[in-house]
């Protein structure tokens, strides 16, 4: 056995609610049970990772998307002011 070890806290889902015993049984016996949680495990961080990527990305999208229309706008009036 390898020792004491702790069940990742990303198996703690809802989906996988009603599984937490198994799971910590299989966790700590099964090697090929263990990497399949790793990978899971490995995925839902990722999938956090980028969510927060995304939402950050989105953002910076819509501040640039203003700072160009003020931008226009700004290269429109100085037209018209100084091409009189």
């Amino acid at each position: 056995m390898r020792g004491k070890m702790a069940i990742p806290e990303k198996l703690y889902s809802e989906k996988l609610f009603n599984y937490q015993e198994s799971i910590k049984v299989l966790y700590l016996v099964d090697d090929n049970f263990k990497t399949i949680c790793d990978d899971y495990c490995c995925s839902k961080i990722n999938v956090e990772k980028y969510r927060k990527k995304i939402e950050e990305d989105f953002h910076l999208k819509v501040e640039y998307e203003n700072l160009t229309k003020e931008l226009e706008e700004e290269i429109v009036q100085y037209i018209a002011k100084n091409m009189e």
